[in-house]
C-alpha cells in the first residue's frame, strides 16, 4: 500500500462509522493523520474506536440537523491538538429505495436529499470558515456516476449526487484562490452495506454497465481520497474524479 505525508493533519470523515468512510479512517491513520469519525449510529462509531485505536475521535451527529453539524463542528476543532481540521471526507450518504418516478415515496425522496447533499452541504459550509483561518484545507466529497449518467429507477440518489457535483465545482471555484481544495469522487458501485438496500435485479443492472465486470472495492475508494486530501493534490480542484471500473464515458 502506498502512503501519503498526512502526518499532524486532521480530517474529518462523515459517514466514518462504516463502509467507504471506515476504509477512508484506516487509510488516513496509516499515512499519518488524526481522524474525527462523524456518524449517526452510536453503536458503530464505538465498534470504529476500538478498531482504530487512540488516534480516533467520534462524533455523534446527524447531518441533516443543522444545529448539530455546528455543534461536532466545535467538538471536532477542540479535539483538534493544532486547533483546526484540514480535511473534509464528506462519505455519509444512504441510496434510497428504487422504483419509478411516478411511486417514488416523497418521504424517501426528502430523506435521500436531505442526507445525501443538504448534509454535504452543512459541513462544507461549516467547515470552510476554520480552513481559511488555517489557510490550508481539503474537501472530499463522494459523488456517484449515477450523478453524472442518471440511473434509472434511482432518481432520488443520481439528483442527490447530481448535486454533490455541482456543489463541489461552485465551491472549488470560490476558493480556487485559497489554500483550499474541493473535488469529489464519482464511483461506479462499491461492495458496501448500500447494496443490501437494493433490490436483486437492480445490482445485477449496475454490474452490467461495469467493463471490468466488477463491483469496486472500498480500498480502492480510499486510496484515491487520501490521495485528493494530500498536499500532492495541489493544482486539481472541482474537478470529478471518476473510480467507475472503465463505465464512465466522459
Amino acid at each position: 500500500m502506498n502512503t501519503y505525508d498526512l502526518g499532524g493533519r486532521h480530517a474529518v470523515i462523515t459517514g466514518g462509522a462504516a463502509g467507504i468512510g471506515l476504509a477512508i479512517a484506516r487509510r488516513m491513520l496509516a499515512s499519518g493523520a488524526l481522524v474525527s469519525l462523524w456518524d449517526r449510529d452510536p453503536a458503530a462509531l464505538e465498534r470504529a474506536k476500538a478498531e482504530l485505536g487512540p488516534r480516533v475521535s467520534t462524533v455523534l451527529v446527524d447531518l441533516t440537523k443543522h444545529e448539530q453539524v455546528v455543534e461536532a463542528t466545535a467538538k471536532s476543532l477542540k479535539q483538534s491538538a493544532s486547533g483546526a481540521v484540514d480535511i473534509l471526507i464528506n462519505s455519509a450518504g444512504i441510496t434510497g429505495p428504487n422504483g419509478p418516478v411516478e411511486t417514488y415515496p416523497l418521504e424517501s425522496w426528502d430523506q435521500v436529499i436531505e442526507i445525501n447533499l443538504r448534509g454535504t452541504f452543512f459541513c462544507c459550509r461549516e467547515l470552510v470558515g476554520p480552513m481559511k483561518a488555517s489557510g490550508y484545507g481539503r474537501i472530499v466529497n463522494l459523488a456517484s456516476i449515477a450523478g453524472k449518467e442518471g440511473n434509472p429507477n434511482a432518481s432520488a440518489y443520481s439528483a442527490s449526487k447530481a448535486g454533490v457535483i455541482a456543489l463541489t465545482k461552485s465551491l472549488g471555484k470560490e476558493l480556487a484562490q485559497t489554500g483550499i481544495r474541493v473535488n469529489c469522487i464519482a464511483p461506479a458501485t462499491i461492495r458496501t452495506g448500500l447494496l443490501d438496500q437494493m433490490k436483486p435485479e437492480f445490482i445485477d443492472y449496475m454490474l452490467s454497465k461495469i467493463p471490468m465486470a466488477r463491483f469496486g472495492e472500498v480500498e480502492e475508494v480510499a486510496a484515491l481520497a487520501t490521495w485528493l486530501s494530500s498536499e500532492d493534490c495541489s493544482f486539481s480542484t472541482g474537478a470529478t474524479f471518476d473510480l467507475s471500473g472503465g463505465r464512465a464515458t466522459y
